[in-house]
């Protein structure tokens, strides 16, 4: 469907101020950026000449950073280490302009954190510092304390799971029966091996390949599509599924009503690190200003369309939208 301007611009200003919590796997994205200027004589592998070093938000902070882009207001809940990697993790968080509220967990659990080196426009390699077990009873109590303190003041919950550690049935069991007794929406953008755990959630937004996984549909046209989306409705209980599909665009899942199809906003792609985050980040902060479905993955749409058209972790700032919306055919 197209979202007509005028309903994109009431939008947009709707969800200013409006507050989303964020739930999940908090990361750190290092980027050392450089040049390639030879190979090594040690091993065949280019030698990167470093010109510089930027930190990001990663998973569910660069969510919450995405609905902060957006105007939102942010509130992220997760685990974070007792290391430098936290405290770099709380600076950019503030620098964002998003409310931390954060669980430490023991030395023996480290911040996550993602290096990638880029050179000449290009991911060459990529260094995961991470401990990916689950998180123990005690911090995950704490954690659902910190939503159980924190949900009243929304609108949306957006669970992003990243399968890190964070996301699990006990958490999940936990949080769900709180915002469904406040009707407050739950988003997830989910992980194959965990989807037993969102049965009840609003929406979920997996990508070809994870919907594929999960209800074990092989995706080679419409039919086929539209089996993969009725299965998630069925076997979750959700209200939607928002299936993304790269280049293809998005496909929107709704119980009792026909599948919408939105194509690609995207006018070229340089990097999809995060488009994943932009969408459900869109989608949940939309659906608290009270946007319907339709509406929310319209614009989910235009949001990724941008960031994929950035080198490295981004976001979408609200006159990007618009603009993306400008050019849009």
């Amino acid at each position: 469907m197209s979202l007509a301007q005028r309903r994109a611009r009431s939008l947009l200003r709707s969800m200013q101020g409006a507050p989303v919590l964020v739930l999940g796997d908090v990361m750190l994205d290092e980027f050392i950026w450089g040049r390639v200027v030879r190979i090594s004589p040690e091993a065949p592998v280019p030698v990167v000449e470093v010109q510089e070093q930027t930190f990001h938000l990663g998973g569910a902070g660069n969510v919450a950073s995405n609905v902060r882009s957006l105007g939102g207001h942010a509130i992220l809940a997760g685990v974070v280490g007792a290391d430098a990697a936290a405290e770099r993790v709380r600076q950019q968080l503030a620098a964002a302009g998003v409310e931390a509220s954060l669980a430490t967990s023991g030395r023996g659990r480290p911040t996550t954190v993602k290096t990638r080196i880029v050179a000449n426009h290009q991911q060459i390699v990529r260094a995961d510092r991470e401990q990916t077990d689950d998180i123990s009873d005690d911090l995950e109590d704490e954690l659902s304390g910190l939503v159980r303190e924190m949900l009243p003041r929304c609108r949306a919950l957006v669970v992003s799971d990243y399968q890190k550690g964070v996301v699990g049935p006990r958490l999940m069991r936990a949080v769900v029966p709180l915002a469904r007794r406040r009707r407050i929406p739950v988003l997830v953008d989910p992980k194959v091996r965990h989807f037993p755990l969102y049965r009840g959630v609003t929406v979920v937004t997996p990508n070809q390949l994870e919907a594929e996984q999960a209800t074990g549909i092989r995706i080679t046209g419409l039919a086929e599509l539209q089996a993969a989306g009725a299965s998630i409705l069925r076997t979750l209980g959700c209200a939607a599924a928002l299936i993304t599909r790269g280049e293809q665009g998005m496909s929107l899942f709704r119980q009792g009503t026909r599948p919408l199809h939105i194509p690609t906003a995207a006018r070229e792609v340089f990097d999809v690190t995060g488009a994943g985050d932009t969408v459900i980040a869109t989608l949940g902060l939309a659906l608290s200003a009270g946007a319907s479905l339709a509406h929310a993955a319209a614009l989910a749409n235009l949001a990724a369309g941008v960031v994929v058209g950035k080198l490295g972790t981004a976001t979408a700032t609200r006159e990007e939208v618009l603009a993306a919306l400008g050019s849009a055919p």
